[in-house]
């Protein structure tokens, strides 16, 4: 889309809340703007700007419904000034979020903005701050705060409050970025490069989760929030009826060369068929992205949580999970914590990249950044053996209040072939060193770690979606049981499994 077509298209504020909120469902919260000093000039501007814009302000603030939801939404209307913040914009927008927070509402932002206004000049900029520790204090409480970047966002309001959402979803096209190219190219006599501030190339880049059209963002908030906010809580005395599975009478060689089939059950098919709905964010929002794994937000029956996992390659060539994994896997856990919510973690690995890349990319540090996070996390936490569990890939996603274990996975400190090498100098002898490990779950569960097995009937591949439905309704047992755990003895009980382990 070109920036003429944008600029056709673009929503005004009005339009926007229209398009988003449940017809004739908005109330606005804003009072009469007060203005700072001002000279002739600016005041003449700004009342050109309210004749031109048909408002007082560069924001609207209010609430509204998205599919009968209550919602707090803030948007701006470039029209006014190119949506500049100044002081009376600041205190609207700090005012509506710190409403919000009081009512309890969700917050969705959908910013369409220059920056800060260059006629207030420093206190229009100091306003940023105010607006960031809102939005901070607003997350704190558990709350969640959605994005929707418009064309164009830049300068400070992309620099802070358009930058913090638990989910970004951006228009299609829109111009993105801190510096706005006009500046760019006035400083430097040359264009800022093509293609970079796009709401497209931000997604590739992992900075944003999706690309959407106004059109499509109510379903996008409603899912969203159907997970966050349920209309109801989960009810501890509900939960399904799960058969408790035993470990395999299979050995750990064989459970090995069965989790290792491509057509078992991997991460998107579980979320698929096993949960009963799935949004899938993208990043680590700084830049990164990896495919070696899945970050969501999802629900499995009554229970709503934040997933991160690995996702199995699908070709031999596909990188292997790298140090940027870890990184959005520690997004995820943030998201946990803020949220309020369990975090669900799922491990199906072959092992972490062994590349030039990696290393340089810190995947040691990550690995121990990732545990550190996880072993401390205060939100409640339910880690899935899904199927292969090697090395520091798969202990960086393990520690967790309650562990499952499909009844063909494992984990090992290397491929057994490795610790094979290592131990007989030869790989011939993988099978009886994996069972000496004691790798399979028959073991993990002997020794403490696994709280729960879920039945192969006699193999996930051959069951594809009966396998998915039961790790899905086990994955909801646990997460319960694991908001169960009074909070001011989580990480007391989380520590003492893994320091009694075999004891």
């Amino acid at each position: 889309m070109t920036a003429t077509e944008l600029k056709a298209k673009r929503m005004t504020a009005t339009e926007l809340i229209d398009t988003v909120l449940d017809a004739g469902s908005f109330t606005s919260w804003d009072a009469p703007v007060r203005r700072p000093v001002i000279g002739e000039k600016y005041a003449a501007d700004l009342a050109a700007a309210e004749s031109k814009s048909g408002v007082d302000e560069s924001v609207l603030t209010g609430e509204g419904l998205i599919r009968g939801r209550r919602v707090a939404v803030i948007v701006s209307e470039f029209r006014f000034l190119a949506g500049s913040i100044g002081q009376a914009a600041t205190e609207r927008i700090t005012s509506a979020i710190e409403r919000a927070t009081a009512e309890g509402l969700p917050l969705l932002a959908g910013p369409a903005s220059g920056g800060t206004r260059m006629q207030e000049g420093t206190l229009a900029f100091l306003g940023m701050v105010a607006i960031t520790d809102a939005v901070r204090r607003h997350k704190e409480s558990g709350l969640p705060y959605l994005v929707y970047l418009r064309h164009p966002t830049t300068g400070g309001v992309m620099a802070s409050w358009g930058s913090l959402g638990h989910m970004t979803v951006a228009e299609p096209g829109a111009l993105l970025g801190f510096l706005g190219p006009r500046v760019f190219e006035t400083l430097n006599g040359t264009a800022f490069p093509p293609g970079v501030q796009v709401a497209e190339n931000l997604y590739r880049k992992g900075l944003i989760d999706a690309v959407v059209t106004p059109e499509e963002l109510p379903a996008i908030v409603d899912r969203a929030l159907r997970i966050l906010t349920p209309t109801q809580g989960p009810d501890p005395a509900i939960v399904p009826e799960v058969r408790a599975g035993t470990p395999s009478d299979a050995s750990a060689w064989e459970s090995i060369l069965i989790s290792r089939n491509p057509r078992r059950p991997d991460l998107r098919m579980l979320l698929a068929a096993g949960a009963v709905d799935a949004l899938p964010l993208n990043g680590t929002g700084q830049g990164e992205k990896d495919p070696g794994l899945i970050l969501a937000l999802a629900r499995f029956g009554q229970q709503s949580c934040v997933v991160l996992g690995h996702q199995r390659p699908r070709h031999k060539d596909t990188p292997a999970m790298g140090p940027a994994s870890l990184r959005e896997a520690r997004r995820g856990m943030q998201l946990a914590e803020e949220l309020q919510l369990p975090l669900l973690t799922i491990i199906d690995t072959a092992g972490a990249a062994l590349s030039k890349e990696a290393e340089e990319g810190g995947l040691a540090g990550e690995i121990a950044r990732s545990l550190n996070e996880l072993i401390g996390l205060k939100a409640p936490s339910v880690s899935v053996l899904l199927g292969q569990g090697t090395g520091g890939g798969a202990l960086a996603l393990l520690p967790a209040d309650r562990i499952i274990a499909a009844q063909h996975s494992w984990l090992s400190p290397l491929p057994p072939e490795g610790a094979s090498a290592i131990i007989h100098r030869t790989a011939e002898h993988a099978p009886e060193v994996a069972a000496a490990q004691g790798v399979e779950v028959a073991s993990l569960t002997r020794i403490g770690l696994v709280d729960r097995v879920v039945e192969e009937l006699p193999d996930a591949s051959l069951e594809p979606r009966e396998f998915c439905t039961r790790m899905g309704q086990a994955i909801e047992l646990e997460l319960a049981n694991a908001r169960a755990i009074p909070a001011n003895e989580r990480l007391a009980r989380r520590r003492a499994k893994f320091r009694t382990l075999g004891a």
